[in-house]
């Protein structure tokens, strides 16, 4: 069985994946992040059908607390963040360890 990707963010983040072939997306827009990203996130989570998830770094600190757990502890989708500087080559690297399972970039 093939996975989607999805992406959850304002449109202006959305659209750029929608254009490369992504299907599955909630939009936000930025005036209700704090009322809708949560029901947003939880909604693509729970589709069988989607396996990897991308959102804004940023858009995190709009989750709440149990949201923002569900995101960092799911293995299955797994939530990649994208922008804001905050990822680079370390926190990519632990988001490709966390999903996978192995770190490729260990050197032991």
């Amino acid at each position: 069985m093939s996975q989607e990707i999805a992406v959850v963010g304002a449109p202006d983040f959305t659209t750029g994946f929608r254009l490369a072939g992504v299907h599955v997306f909630e939009n936000v827009r930025e005036g209700e992040k704090e009322a809708e990203l949560d029901d947003a996130v939880e909604s693509v989570l729970e589709r069988e059908d989607v396996g990897i998830v991308i959102m804004h770094s940023e858009d995190m600190d709009y989750l709440s607390p149990g949201t923002r757990r569900s995101v960092s502890e799911s293995i299955e989708p797994t939530v990649v963040t994208l922008g804001g500087g905050t990822a680079g080559a370390t926190g990519l690297r632990e988001q490709i360890k966390r999903a996978i399972g192995i770190d490729l970039m260990d050197e032991e």
